[in-house]
């Protein structure tokens, strides 16, 4: 008798399909740690430039991996750092914007 051996898949905790996803991970990486800044940032008035510019660019970064994502596990921390970008972009904006008193 033949005897089969099963190979198991790599497994990963960010891909479901079993293949690695490395831009993808990247991108959530990034939009994770992008949305934190924007969102600590936002909360003292002084930092606005801070927030604002890590609010958009976590707000970039998370629409690009949301629209080249693979999984349903890319997708969720994608919309928890953009959610957390878009807090900390929106009120850095209303505390002095991109470049408040910077120019001008």
């Amino acid at each position: 008798m033949a005897q089969t051996t099963r190979t198991r898949p790599a497994v990963s905790l960010l891909a479901t399909d079993g293949r690695p996803h490395p831009l993808q991970d990247t991108l959530m990486a990034v939009t994770v740690v992008l949305g934190l800044l924007a969102f600590v940032t936002a909360m003292f008035h002084s930092l606005h430039l801070i927030s604002s510019w890590a609010g958009l660019l976590g707000i970039l970064t998370g629409a690009y991996g949301q629209y080249i994502s693979v999984t349903t596990r890319e997708r969720f921390p994608l919309i928890l750092g953009m959610g957390a970008s878009a807090i900390g972009f929106f009120l850095g904006m209303a505390h002095g914007g991109l470049f408040g008193g910077v120019i001008g």
